[in-house]
């Protein structure tokens, strides 16, 4: 008869990879001092992002640019993607509790699709008006826009400034939002441009175009991603088919099976697994060897793996009856 047997201890079903324990105590408060560094850098770059968005707001709705609104709407998006990257650090330091066992991750993730799903809303309603003004040309104060346009291209160079130094992915998906605002705004300047130099006015919501295109692509794509892992989706980088792979020549291990993948924020793959013992295996050894095996191969700190042990109903019988 097939029976399900925990080994003894307290990690019996679910572990962190063993050589971690004190590593991780040792360095906690350096790794408090590098999320403190990091929340004050995107903190910085976020408060300027909030200001010139407000102002490229008022400012294209004042002058008439359909180019200064996208944009705006364009740098609302990835300020809203700075402070969940902000909220991400804050709730990565609370610990789990008995209404969210899993801790607090999941709300960064619920966030990003809500986001993106506005963004993508707000963006057709831009590419509507910016067809229709393609057919009906309507007059936009060129000095004022180049103005307005120049000013939030220096808000977005501060905030590239802001977050120079930051490693993390957090920080570093945060500088290609800013980078893509910047262009943002460099396309308006350019619709400025043509506006006063040829009295093109047309430019205006052709560059506008332009910049939705940008921001269809980042919404989408965080729409995408958030409804992946909101779903149950295996993150990047690991499958259920790699797992299996990984614990192939694990000794004590005879097979892998029930084997998924997911993940709670996106980027730390969570794991749960049953393994079936090799004849005359320690289940209390080969679960160990899992864990590191799985830590080592594929960077998972997060297992919960469930022993199954064949046991034969009599002494030699040659072979067993499932459970």
């Amino acid at each position: 008869m097939r029976r399900h047997d925990h080994p003894p201890g307290a990690h019996a079903g679910h572990d962190h990879h063993p050589d971690h324990g004190h590593t991780h105590h040792a360095g906690h408060h350096g790794h408090d001092h590098a999320h403190g560094a990091s929340a004050q850098r995107l903190g910085w770059a976020l408060a300027v992002l909030l200001i010139f968005t407000v102002i490229e707001a008022v400012g294209g709705w004042w002058v008439n640019s359909l180019a200064l609104l996208s944009d705006a709407v364009h740098m609302a998006a990835d300020s809203t993607a700075l402070l969940l990257a902000l909220v991400a650090i804050r709730l990565s330091a609370r610990p789990p509790n008995a209404r969210f066992t899993y801790g607090n991750g999941r709300w960064q993730t619920l966030t990003a699709f809500v986001n993106g799903l506005v963004l993508l809303l707000l963006t057709v309603g831009l590419i509507v008006e910016a067809l229709h003004r393609l057919w009906q040309p309507e007059t936009v104060q060129g000095g004022w826009m180049l103005v307005v346009a120049a000013a939030g291209g220096v808000a977005n160079l501060g905030a590239l400034i802001a977050l120079t130094g930051g490693e993390s992915l957090n920080e570093r998906g945060a500088r290609l939002h800013v980078l893509s605002d910047l262009l943002g705004s460099a396309a308006a300047i350019l619709a400025a441009g043509l506006i006063l130099g040829f009295n093109w006015t047309v430019a205006d919501p052709l560059l506008s175009l332009l910049v939705s295109a940008l921001i269809l692509r980042s919404g989408w794509h965080l729409t995408r991603d958030s409804a992946h892992v909101l779903l149950e989706g295996a993150p990047p980088g690991v499958s259920a088919s790699q797992v299996r792979g990984a614990l192939v020549d694990v000794p004590g291990v005879a097979s892998a099976h029930h084997v998924h993948v997911w993940s709670i924020d996106g980027a730390e793959p969570v794991v749960t697994l049953h393994v079936r013992l090799a004849a005359q295996a320690e289940s209390e050894a080969t679960l160990r060897a899992v864990h590191r095996r799985l830590h080592d191969a594929l960077g998972i700190e997060h297992a919960t793996v469930q022993i199954e042990v064949d046991t034969c109903i009599a002494p030699g019988q040659t072979h067993c009856l499932p459970g």
